[in-house]
């Protein structure tokens, strides 16, 4: 047996749902897809994105002794459907992958036993493992290791997978037959693109990250513009949308971690409960969620444009503990929530 055939064994075994290989320069049109989208100002204010662009387009520049790129995917598909709490003004809409333990730490985890497996089997190989936290585009990356495609809404699909799963990448310095690139398979699909409630795909293969959701939730600093708020609905970190509409998912893989499976108070966590947060209990309950990266004040800024897009008066008393928080985004963002109850019929 073929060390690429054990190769994907140990993958499968290890849980992942998918592998495939490509070479470090097998994105040749990364460069110039990448300085568009940083041309337009789409990255909003991601300045990271910005930096090191040279190893983020080019794979090849990042370790030049690596020969060798697996690409792996790890299912997360929910066992509900994502788009039902949309239709329950009091609750808090999280993103399916942030309902649970941080995906970066347990798929790394993963990557190292799978690197270490591939060393015993190959002494003197070297690897290097990343989880979407270094200058490393996973999407292309797979695409052209065939695990999927680039969809309308720029994340990758998967005819197996749908598109609930997260990516995973081993460079080496191995040297293995790599695996056809995957082709685009949309067709004349626009689902996810006429689902987006903040417009933020300027045409199909491109986002505006400035207009996202999970950008606004997530990545952005301070107040968010006032014309956007009343379009974020109940979403408070992060957005599916986009990814729940997509006819690919009845091919969605089960998530095999159930790490994965949401928390009881995250699927549909109250917001008024979610508004009495202080930066200690903030920091209780997102213990080893990613959401806790952004910290009390922004999430707290997310559960009040929610609470003013509720039209549920009761929850007036919840934004009004807000007015005087320290954190001036919160108060403003408590102000816009009492103003936009008080209109509400």
């Amino acid at each position: 047996m073929s060390l690429k055939t054990r190769l994907r064994d140990q993958a499968l075994k290890e849980g992942f749902a998918a592998i495939g290989i490509c070479r470090p320069d097998a994105i040749p049109d990364a460069p110039g897809r990448l300085q568009a989208f940083l041309d337009a100002n789409y990255h909003g204010q991601m300045g990271w994105m910005a930096e090191r662009t040279q190893w983020r387009s080019d794979p090849s520049a990042l370790w030049l002794e690596a020969k060798s790129v697996i690409m792996l995917a790890e299912p997360y598909t929910p066992a509900h459907d994502p788009m039902e709490i949309l239709s329950e003004p009091t609750k808090g809409a999280i993103s399916v992958y942030a309902q649970n333990r941080d995906y970066h730490d347990l798929v790394k985890k993963r990557l190292k036993r799978l690197g270490r497996w591939l060393i015993d089997q190959e002494p003197g190989t070297e690897i290097k493992v990343f989880v979407d936290t270094a200058p490393v585009m996973e999407k292309p990356l797979g695409q052209a290791a065939g695990i999927g495609w680039q969809g309308k809404h720029t994340n990758l699909l998967s005819r197996d997978l749908g598109n609930w799963f997260f990516l995973g990448a081993i460079f080496t310095t191995l040297d293995l037959d790599p695996d056809p690139a995957e082709n685009e398979r949309c067709g004349t699909c626009t689902a996810c693109l006429d689902i987006c409630p903040t417009d933020a795909f300027p045409a199909p293969f491109e986002l505006d990250a400035r207009r996202c959701i999970s950008y606004l939730t997530i990545e952005h600093k301070g107040p968010v513009a006032p014309e956007l708020r009343a379009k974020m609905g109940n979403h408070i970190y992060g957005c599916d949308d986009c990814l729940a509409v997509c006819p690919w998912n009845k091919f969605a893989a089960k998530a095999r971690d159930i790490r994965y499976l949401a928390r009881d108070d995250l699927a549909a966590p109250d917001l008024a409960k979610l508004a009495t947060l202080d930066d200690a209990g903030f920091r209780a309950k997102f213990s080893g969620s990613p959401i806790k990266r952004i910290g009390r004040d922004r999430f707290i800024r997310n559960v009040l444009y929610a609470i003013g897009n509720s039209g549920t008066k009761s929850l007036l008393e919840s934004a009004q503990a807000h007015v005087s928080d320290p954190n001036e985004t919160v108060q403003d963002a408590a102000h816009w929530a009492l103003e936009r109850l008080a209109g509400t019929s």
